[in-house]
């Protein structure tokens, strides 16, 4: 049976369901499913610490929502190949949420002739299917930091080919982070000069 679709879950109101133990009397949810996310944090992470990229871009979401796992994988695969194609790892590309939320589903039949060979909704809790990470309006989804304003445009142009990928609305936050070396009080200036 192939995944079902994501709006089943994705603006449901939910409560996480997450319980999980080494000894298995403790655990609630007896089978987990594995996350598929490999990696969270991507690119040059030495380059990020010394300040070589001054400008950052963050993805929030903007509503109640859950992402699931699948879809988070989907995103930082399609991102990072872009971003090491175009920037030769110079970049550093973070994913925040971590699916904890075990997503369960009643597996029913349909067609024709489906009634007469399922028990409907006895014992209808269902079984473990996947993993998701429920938003909150302002969570931290995925975090950017560039050299330039040129490769923050590289980025934006990735983030619109992910959106259909991804569940509800989001918005970028962008900052721009001045090194510490730099006086305030004489930059102002040497812009109008220019």
């Amino acid at each position: 049976m192939g995944l079902r679709k994501a709006s089943a879950y994705s603006r449901k109101k939910v409560v996480p369901y997450t319980r999980k133990s080494k000894q298995k009397r403790y655990s609630y949810v007896k089978v987990v499913p594995p996350s598929k996310i490999v990696k969270f944090t991507m690119g040059d992470l030495k380059g990020f610490r010394e300040g070589k990229f001054p400008y950052q871009l963050t993805i929030v979401s903007s509503e109640n929502i859950q992402i699931r796992h699948n879809s988070l994988e989907a995103c930082r695969q399609y991102i990072n190949k872009e971003l090491d194609k175009t920037l030769l790892g110079k970049y550093l590309f973070r994913i925040f949420p971590y699916p904890h939320h075990i997503q369960r589903e009643n597996k029913m039949l349909t067609g024709a002739g489906a009634d007469r060979m399922q028990t409907g909704m006895q014992l209808s809790f269902g079984k473990s299917v996947g993993r998701s990470a429920i938003l909150k309006p302002g969570s931290k989804i995925f975090f950017f930091a560039v050299g330039n304003e040129n490769a923050l445009r590289i980025v934006r142009n990735a983030l619109r080919e992910i959106k259909p990928k991804m569940p509800g609305n989001v918005k970028a936050i962008q900052e721009t982070k001045l090194p510490d070396n730099v006086n305030m009080k004489v930059l102002p200036q040497t812009i109008e000069a220019e």
